[in-house]
């Protein structure tokens, strides 16, 4: 395993972490003669990646329970805010100008 010191390191940390990911690691020594080294660390899995729970429901289930649950939300008043306009969009009749993009 190769040693390097702490200038040798600040200088080439580019090709020294190619260097630990290719050997495993590298060690670094400081001028008060403290040893550290320098190792890749392992990949963990994405917090989504999760196995699937089996279930005995179809994809035609699934997507009646989503549209009765809209339908609910309409029906109490809820808002559906996939279905509103944003607040910041301001419509303009079509063959209009709005006033203000007309400035120049």
């Amino acid at each position: 395993m190769k040693v390097y010191t702490y200038s040798q390191a600040r200088q080439r940390l580019a090709s020294l972490l190619d260097e630990a990911s290719r050997d495993g690691s590298v060690r670094i020594r400081r001028r008060d003669g403290g040893l550290f080294e320098v190792a890749p660390v392992a990949q963990t899995k994405s917090a989504l990646d999760v196995s699937s729970l089996p279930m005995d429901i179809s994809t035609r289930e699934i997507v009646s329970v989503v549209r009765e649950s809209r339908r609910r939300s309409i029906v109490r008043g809820l808002p559906n805010k996939r279905m509103q306009p944003s607040s910041r969009a301001r419509r303009v009749p079509r063959g209009r100008v709005d006033s203000r993009s007309a400035r120049g």
